[in-house]
């Protein structure tokens, strides 16, 4: 006879986008799902896709060792948890929200009193396309807790382990968003200058792409710079006002929001100013991290 295996099994709690994701990736893989949310819209569509519904947090959190959260931020979590917490003794709490680290370290701390083990997670993905090629999640928090069910939340995304603080996978969350925003903002007014230039957006993307490959050269270059001070020198900074009045003229000219490079240009003015003022060039990588 071949030997019988009990099936893996997960409580999710918070049923939004990216909680969505998270059942459908445990489901394909053949874990059984628990799912709560405050919507029951959204349990109703994950029951239909094969998933357990669960009444109340309580039923969420008793049906299985492991619960996954994906709540709008650490906030949430207490009050959905809160619903129950004499249900959490015994229990581990992988919490994938996004918020502040020290949210997550306090976060982590009150789960933890409630007699539950904790670790904490940043995911890195496409929009909610957990399965893109791209996404992956970060987790920290103890490093035991973490392998005993590393192989339960495999199917959401590959895995990066960071370390024991808390706090770490979102430090690294949410410094890669810091990248993004801007990216994100830096995007909508190009396309916004070509568009309203009268050209083709689709005759830009290429170039635009293109344009990226270079990115990991520069994030090379600065990060060595920046592990020094930050890349500065005088006549370049000067350059750099003058190349983002460049962007604000040809935004402006066409109608085109340029707050996003009048920023820009404020740091660029600031560490002039202070590199003038101390006699010896001042990088913007200063004047952020406040050693200026």
């Amino acid at each position: 006879m071949s030997e019988q295996t009990t099936p893996r099994s997960v409580s999710v709690l918070g049923l939004g986008p990216m909680g969505q994701a998270m059942v459908k990736a445990f489901l394909e893989a053949g874990v059984e799902v628990t799912v709560w949310n405050r919507s029951t819209a959204k349990v109703d569509a994950m029951v239909e896709l094969g998933a357990k519904r669960a009444e109340t947090v309580a039923d969420a959190l008793d049906a299985n060792e492991v619960s996954v959260l994906s709540l709008t931020h650490y906030a949430a979590m207490y009050e959905v948890l809160g619903q129950a917490p004499e249900h959490l003794p015994g229990k581990v709490i992988a919490n994938l929200s996004s918020d502040s680290p020290e949210k997550t370290r306090a976060g982590a701390a009150w789960v933890r009193e409630h007699g539950a083990e904790f670790i904490s997670g940043g995911v890195m993905s496409a929009g909610d396309n957990i399965v893109h090629p791209a996404s992956y999640i970060f987790y920290s928090g103890p490093r035991a807790i973490f392998e005993a069910h590393a192989e339960l939340l495999r199917p959401l995304s590959p895995q990066e382990y960071l370390g024991a603080d808390d706090g770490l996978a979102q430090v690294f969350y949410q410094a890669l968003l810091t990248i993004f925003h801007p990216w994100l903002l830096a995007f909508d007014q190009a396309t916004a200058v070509i568009e309203r230039s009268g050209h083709d957006i689709a005759q830009f993307v290429p170039f635009a792409i293109r344009s990226s490959e270079a990115f990991p050269y520069f994030m090379t270059e600065f990060s060595e710079a920046n592990k020094n001070g930050g890349w500065a020198d005088l006549a370049s900074l000067k350059m750099m006002d003058a190349g983002a009045q460049h962007i604000i003229d040809a935004s402006e000219e066409v109608g085109v929001d340029a707050t996003f490079s009048h920023t820009a240009q404020a740091f660029w003015r600031k560490a002039v100013a202070a590199s003038e003022q101390s006699g010896t060039a001042v990088s913007t990588y200063e004047l952020m991290r406040g050693t200026a």
